[in-house]
């Protein structure tokens, strides 16, 4: 099949990168874009309780009903319909609340479109208490059953759709089990709320974006709606004492207005420090074993946040009872938004679950990686069965070896964090390896084991690992890896790879005793080329993106919460304390796992982030 003939066939113009050849079936009975859009605006919805709500419904205007996507986030409706070209994040355009995807490319194929604005936002009545939250989740479950039972343009089947916020409510929805809700397609996820904001524990201003993408006429902190005026009070006042947060004005500005009305949300996220109630109602690792419906969990390789580690997560879970499988599908060059790379896939899920197509899609392996600088592949499990180990050991003169160091009592290595209110400095540690004098994969779950002492009873280390090319450019591998440090290591729950803390108490360190810390760091599937080299960089604050004149928009960028402290680290690297970093090597791949394309004139470049072919 060449390309031509793939586009008269399916109806698509773009031949995914992501199939292969042995798995896709029927593709001519592939939805076609035989429709045209019909847009009803501002259409009521009465919630259990009452509150109305109001969506938007593009439907097919040739038939009167069709299996219906929702697409749910407190980010307003309207402007989801936006057209001005696809925007990367470099564009002063770029709105990544542009996350419903292309209504247009699921309409014209025969589907219903439905884009509720959630309570308390845009024109919809009630009040708003923040991302994700239990009346939510509630919410959410009644216009499933509204598209299923009411929605005239609704055939009775659903699924939910869409990226970031609207992936990662999908299956908080989907574990109450709303009887029409059919399958869901999270688009990116997570398990562990708090960790996405806490990775670590360290608490990160990441969370203080959503004041001004979540356009909320009646905001209200959930903490004051389920506990009251009195304990919200005093959560407040009790996170004022913290000095990192104490210090800062733009926070201060959150707890000195009453009623709370300013940045609930982010006001909700500073009182609440430690993972507890507020956190596990939002984390669906405490829910797997009420997902029931088929579920397709799609990530990308991320060199921030914490977005990968969360999807092996769900796919390693023996309690969800549903079909599952899972797509690390992006790379690490962007995304362009309105979301269009995983349309064709999802059409594929969306056909076989809503419209009887036998698509072939649940014949494929549960994994489909994309393996950075090498191409798609499946797998079977995770971590991969055919992992070997390697410890990357620190050792003196700023080097990482493979072979441990075989001295001890040698002098530590140092760097003092300064505060941001004394100097825009950042100090840092960084470890290189020589050249590789391979093509060397790394596929899995990281963790850096390091000895260190610290002069404070607490303190943040921040990890980031680099790939040093041949020419001497420095690319991201995994910019995020973190720990405050008096959160304890939980032994029995950790597995190689993947270290679990205690995140609902604090135990203080002692000042200048020497300990192991572990840390978890992103999850990374690469190939480092022969004449790359590895870079780790140890630090206690990220970079902050300082200009001169600047005063707008700082908070974003802050990244991890800094101490308020100067705070001294000694890194040990020496036979008696022998700090590494364990990678998953991976030695071969059998020739069947990878993919093969679909067409006979589709070249694949290297597995690319934007689903480009040639």
């Amino acid at each position: 099949m060449n390309q031509e003939q793939f586009k008269e066939l399916t109806g698509l113009y773009k031949v995914p990168v992501y199939w292969d050849r042995r798995y896709t079936k029927n593709l001519d009975q592939l939805s076609k874009p035989i429709y045209t859009v019909a847009l009803e605006s501002d259409v009521e919805i009465v919630l259990r309780d009452g509150c109305k709500i109001y969506c938007d419904v593009y439907h097919p205007a040739e038939i009167e009903r069709a299996p219906a996507l929702i697409a749910w986030s407190a980010y307003g409706k309207e402007m989801q319909a936006m057209r001005h070209g696809p925007l990367p994040g470099k564009s002063n355009y770029f709105d990544h609340s542009l996350e419903a995807g292309d209504m247009d490319f699921y309409v014209q194929r025969g589907y219903t479109f439905i884009i509720p604005n959630p309570r308390g936002i845009g024109k919809s009545e009630g009040e708003f208490y923040g991302i994700y939250n239990p009346q939510e989740q509630e919410d959410v479950y009644d216009v499933v059953e509204w598209a299923g039972t009411e929605c005239k343009w609704g055939d009775g089947k659903v699924a939910l759709h869409g990226y970031s916020y609207f992936g990662i409510i999908q299956p908080l929805v989907a574990a109450l089990q709303p009887p029409h809700l059919t399958c869901i397609m999270p688009l990116s996820y997570t398990d562990d709320y708090y960790q996405h904001g806490h990775y670590g524990g360290v608490a990160n201003t990441y969370m203080n974006m959503y004041w001004e993408l979540c356009p909320s006429n009646n905001p209200v902190p959930w903490t004051l709606h389920e506990e009251g005026e009195e304990q919200t009070k005093e959560r407040i006042a009790q996170a004022q004492e913290d000095p990192d947060i104490a210090i800062n004005s733009f926070f201060n500005k959150i707890f000195t207005t009453w009623p709370p009305k300013y940045h609930t949300f982010y006001l909700d996220y500073l009182i609440h420090p430690n993972e507890d109630d507020f956190w596990k109602a939002r984390s669906m690792k405490y829910k797997y074993d009420k997902l029931t419906v088929p579920t397709y969990f799609k990530c990308g390789w991320a060199p921030t946040g914490r977005w990968s580690a969360p999807v092996f997560n769900a796919m390693n879970s023996k309690d969800t009872k549903c079909y599952k499988r899972c797509g690390v599908m992006e790379g690490y060059n962007g995304m362009e938004l309105p979301y269009r790379f995983m349309d064709e896939e999802c059409l594929r899920w969306y056909d076989h679950w809503l419209k009887g197509v036998d698509t072939g899609i649940t014949e494929e392996p549960p994994m489909k990686l994309n393996i950075i600088g090498r191409g798609y592949r499946y797998e079977h499990e995770y971590p991969l069965a055919r992992t070997d180990w390697k410890k990357l050991y620190l050792h003196t003169f700023h080097q990482l070896r493979w072979e441990p160091p075989v001295e001890g009592k040698l002098p530590p290595d140092s760097f003092t964090h300064r505060p941001p209110h004394i100097t825009t400095e950042v100090e840092t540690l960084c470890y290189r390896t020589d050249r590789l004098s391979q093509p060397t994969e790394f596929t899995g779950p990281i963790e850096l084991h390091l000895f260190a002492a610290i002069d404070a009873p607490d303190a943040n280390i921040i990890v980031k690992l680099w790939q040093i090319t041949a020419g001497g450019t420095r690319m991201p591998v995994c910019r995020t890896g973190q720990l405050k440090c008096s959160y304890p290591l939980d032994e029995e729950q950790s597995q190689i790879g993947r270290p679990v803390h205690d995140y609902s108490k604090r135990v203080p360190i002692t000042p200048g005793e020497i300990r192991e810390y572990v840390i978890e760091v992103n999850p990374i599937g690469m190939v480092f080329p022969a004449g790359s080299s590895i870079e780790l960089e140890i630090k206690a604050m990220d970079n902050f993106e300082h200009q001169d004149g600047a005063w707008e928009g700082k908070m974003s960028h802050l990244g991890p919460i800094p101490s308020c402290n100067t705070v001294n680290y000694k890194i040990y690297r020496d036979a008696d304390y022998p700090s590494y970093i364990l990678l998953p090597y991976i030695p071969y791949t059998p020739a069947e796992n990878w993919l093969q394309p679909v067409c006979d004139d589709n070249i694949v470049i290297g597995g690319s982030g934007k689903g480009a072919t040639h």
